[in-house]
């Protein structure tokens, strides 16, 4: 990302919303301040997600769950940011994933333009492609989306859930709902 270019295209909107003549002492470093902000922001874009991988051989074969991983993104509509929580439970083959990997997982798809469903699709098939070679992962996000409380229908708290079910936990019901009661632990 150009910082530079969006420090600029700030001070632009600032001047349309605001007027030239109505900028003011805090927002005289607005623009840098939020160029800086959005390099954090949509750092999914910059990130090597391979590099930040790492996987275990265990023999371990019972469902995994991480739980609550929490997430920031920003819709694509509207520029606003969404909020919430990420459940992930897989099944594994003959490896298993760092436990502070599933953040890395989720930052890296939430840290960018989006759309909740996606995201969640986006997460589930990243794990379900991995050197991970799970038998099958579930992936469940709970989001708040600031654009559907500011603007439009203004509900005050909405919840937004979305589910990606891929591999044993689509096929087998049983499966499936072993990692679902996990879930309601």
């Amino acid at each position: 990302m150009d910082k530079k270019k969006v420090e600029s295209l700030v001070k632009e909107l600032l001047i349309e919303i605001e007027g030239e003549s109505n900028l003011r002492e805090g927002t005289l470093n607005t623009p840098k301040r939020v160029a800086n902000a959005y390099s954090e922001i949509f750092n999914g874009y910059e990130q090597d997600l391979e590099e930040d991988i790492t996987i275990f051989k265990a023999s371990y074969s019972e469902i995994i769950i991480s739980k609550d991983i929490r997430f920031y993104s920003m819709c694509e509509h509207h520029i606003l940011p969404y909020y919430g929580k990420v459940d992930i439970a897989y099944l594994p083959f003959e490896h298993i994933l760092g436990i502070s990997k599933f953040a890395r997982i989720v930052n890296y798809f939430s840290h960018r333009l989006n759309v909740q469903e996606r995201m969640t699709d986006n997460i589930a098939n990243y794990i379900m492609n991995s050197n991970l070679k799970p038998r099958g992962v579930m992936v469940i996000v709970k989001g708040t989306h600031l654009c559907e409380i500011m603007r439009g229908v203004k509900e005050p708290n909405p919840i937004m859930i979305t589910s990606a079910i891929k591999g044993i936990f689509k096929e087998n019901i049983a499966t499936r709902n072993e990692a679902l009661q996990l879930l309601k632990i």
